[in-house]
């Protein structure tokens, strides 16, 4: 038990692992290890094979650009972010 500055009773937050969130960082993985294999040629071969649009592609892709931090703070359950938020906070440039 913990016990706050007033106290009372203190807990750590609980972590929650945002499942969306971690799915999306495994599939840009994943994808980046397909392309980086020469299993296919192009982002559009890929896209086209694993049955979705180009752009979402590219945009789940910008999660392997993550620092090793950020992704193991996703694995974890301690990111504050969504996939919306995270795909926004990613510059393309």
């Amino acid at each position: 038990m913990i016990v706050a500055p007033d106290g009372g009773q203190w807990a750590p937050p609980q972590s929650r692992v945002d499942n969306a969130l971690v799915k999306a960082v495994a599939r840009a993985h994943r994808w980046k290890r397909l392309i980086e294999s020469g299993r296919y040629a192009s982002l559009t071969e890929l896209a086209e094979a694993e049955r979705i649009n180009r752009s979402y592609l590219c945009r789940i892709l910008r999660l392997t650009l993550l620092a090793p931090d950020i992704v193991g703070a996703i694995l974890d359950g301690r990111a504050t972010v969504k996939v919306a938020e995270m795909m926004a906070a990613v510059p393309v440039e």
